[in-house]
């Protein structure tokens, strides 16, 4: 009960954290575009992350046969799923985005079950339902969400993505939180860079980016949204299972309209807190069944993992 304790903890803040990050995109993203926005993001996180890493001691060492695992993992979130879910956000709404978002924990479950034998129960299946309901209670307005394919396809890709990740984390539990994020956040900064560089010489509004809405959210997505949120989230996947763990993403949505409402004035209506009270079910009944995991049995899911070994 004290891991679940732990964990909870630490993913509800990471699930908060994340939850304020769309005002920040949402103020930056059309001066600078995806790719080179989470490129910046990343680039200031480095320095976080750098002067974290001497402070703590951690070891820079990850073993030869994790290698493969945390490039996968740092391609797959860090780079993909994030690049993907920042330009669903600019192409359709915070609504669509939300929706779309919820489909995260559904595939930790599937992920979670296929890769660490975690059990699928119904108590998890039915916890995963009734929180998808919450979610859609809260940012469902059929006046206001706005549609769009190829804005919805890049969302989908961005929950199947980030649950993949998380549920690989687990194999490299075994090293530190903050070495894992470090090296995760500088593969993902090195992939981004090409481009990145390319569009800052050649198409960057520099006076636009000066204007401190802009640079004040590079700031926050850096130092708070990825060395923060990335480093309790993946603290937090350590004390519980995937498929527990994943329920935790609802409180990006719940807290985004909160600040909605505290920034933008927007109204909090009776679906919020019919919304909440589901997602607050869902997520108290996930635990009580507590974790299934154990060390032994990530050893033995590692061969059915494409790129690992024994």
């Amino acid at each position: 009960m004290r891991n679940l304790l732990l964990g909870s903890f630490f993913l509800s803040l990471a699930g908060s954290i994340w939850g304020g990050m769309f005002i920040a995109v949402r103020l930056s993203i059309f001066v600078i575009p995806p790719v080179p926005l989470v490129w910046m993001r990343y680039g200031t996180a480095l320095i976080a992350l750098v002067v974290m890493m001497l402070v703590m001691r951690s070891s820079w060492y990850i073993a030869p046969q994790d290698r493969k695992l945390l490039l996968l993992s740092a391609f797959l979130g860090q780079t993909l799923s994030i690049v993907t879910q920042e330009t669903g956000t600019m192409l359709t709404s915070a609504q669509t985005g939300s929706v779309i978002t919820a489909a995260t924990p559904a595939f930790m479950v599937v992920f979670g079950c296929w890769l660490l034998h975690e059990r699928l129960t119904l108590g998890r299946v039915l916890s995963v339902v009734l929180a998808t309901i919450g979610v859609l209670f809260i940012v469902f307005d059929p006046d206001n969400i706005q549609v769009n394919a190829l804005g919805g396809l890049f969302l989908f890709i961005a929950a199947v993505t980030w649950a993949l990740m998380s549920v690989i984390l687990k194999f490299l539990s075994r090293y530190s939180v903050i070495t894992v994020t470090f090296y995760s956040v500088l593969i993902a900064f090195v992939l981004l860079t090409p481009y990145s560089l390319y569009w800052l010489f050649t198409a960057a509004d520099i006076p636009a980016m000066a204007e401190p809405s802009v640079w004040g959210s590079v700031l926050y997505l850096g130092f708070i949204s990825t060395t923060a949120g990335f480093s309790l989230w993946n603290k937090g996947l350590t004390y519980m299972d995937a498929s527990i763990g994943g329920l935790f993403m609802f409180f990006q949505p719940i807290v985004g309209t909160l600040l909605g409402w505290l920034l933008l004035d927007e109204p909090v209506t009776f679906y919020f807190w019919a919304g909440f009270l589901l997602i607050a079910i869902g997520v108290v009944l996930a635990m009580r069944g507590g974790n299934t995991t154990a060390e032994e049995k990530i050893a033995r899911s590692r061969e059915k993992l494409p790129g690992s070994h024994k």
